[in-house]
């Protein structure tokens, strides 16, 4: 997995809280890997490529890591997703996967 330079402190910040916000847990930054997915779904192809942050998380009773990234919605609003480290989740590619699958099933993914 290809890893990028840190973001900007105040963009960790914001994944941290959604931590927090969605697990109830504190997390400590490590890195940032940068994913490619091709997600085939109902005759389309989409690509998505993205920076995904991976923390340390303490204080979850089934994870021990977290895998975040923000999308921006149509209104101009930013989507923080926060996938947890648990099976069949271990990499950031799986949480980019396990992110995607979710948002088709519940009709909320855009191409």
């Amino acid at each position: 997995m290809p890893k990028t330079n840190a973001p900007p402190d105040d963009y960790i910040e914001r994944l941290q809280n959604a931590i927090r916000q969605l697990n109830h847990c504190e997390s400590r930054y490590i890195e940032t890997v940068t994913v490619s997915e091709s997600v085939r779904s109902f005759q389309h192809n989409t690509n998505w490529q993205g920076n995904v942050a991976v923390f340390e998380i303490c204080g979850h009773p089934k994870a021990q890591r977290a895998y975040a990234w923000s999308c921006p919605l149509l209104n101009q609003k930013i989507r923080y997703v926060v996938v947890l480290e648990i099976p069949p989740v271990n990499s950031p590619q799986a949480a980019v996967q396990a992110a995607i699958t979710a948002q088709i099933v519940d009709g909320t993914f855009r191409r």
